[in-house]
């Protein structure tokens, strides 16, 4: 299947924001707040505008990945890494390699801008052939210093980490105001919420995350 992958435009804001309810809405709860946090970071300073990709076929816009900056801090250091999500692909595209090239397209801008490295909070079993790595592989924990199992690090930079001890902090961006994400949600059709089995596989393998 071939895609073009561009930069995304401010008239590509809508479209995006449908896609990603789209792709997770009643995924991991029911109804969702993808679609408001992308809103949110376009306005926020910690978002990466040379980041901001789309897939597009046949004239629509049918996925879409977004980074952040992100930081990994000890008692002497504070290095500026980056963090990226959500990446999203409409449902009826999804296994089809786009979420992979779009993450692929932009780990090769990464590399070229000398970007030590990439932390993310996701499903090892989607991103580890990308070449992520459990924190603990790293002695990357998260800010309480634990090591969740959904906290994945790519290292872009070899030694990158110096065989210390680093905590990963994500960006503010990601604290989201559930009862704005209702309200914003309400510029958008109306679709039913539901209850149903992934988001009990979600809601497993988050205490599992925080053990």
């Amino acid at each position: 299947m071939k895609i073009t992958i561009r930069r995304e435009n401010k008239k590509d804001y809508r479209a995006v924001e449908e896609l990603t309810r789209e792709a997770f809405w009643n995924l991991y709860t029911p109804g969702c707040d993808e679609h408001y946090l992308v809103h949110k970071m376009r306005n926020h300073p910690d978002f990466i505008e040379k980041l901001d990709y789309v897939a597009e076929y046949d004239n629509r816009i049918i996925g879409n990945i977004m980074y952040t900056k992100a930081w990994l801090l000890n008692e002497e250091q504070k290095k500026e890494i980056v963090s990226f999500g959500p990446v999203c692909v409409l449902p009826e595209y999804q296994r089809k390699g786009i979420g992979s090239q779009l993450i692929h397209h932009t780990i090769e801008i990464l590399k070229a801008d000398k970007i030590p490295a990439v932390v993310i909070y996701g499903s090892p079993y989607n991103y580890c052939k990308f070449g992520f790595k459990n924190g603990k592989d790293y002695n990357i924990s998260d800010m309480n210093g634990n090591y969740p199992y959904a906290m994945l690090v790519l290292e872009l930079e070899k030694n990158a980490f110096d065989n210390r001890h680093w905590k990963f902090q994500y960006s503010s961006v990601c604290n989201i105001d559930k009862n704005e994400a209702e309200k914003f949600d309400k510029n958008f059709p109306k679709k039913e919420k539901k209850v149903q089995y992934s988001q009990e596989i979600f809601s497993i393998s988050i205490r599992s995350f925080l053990k």
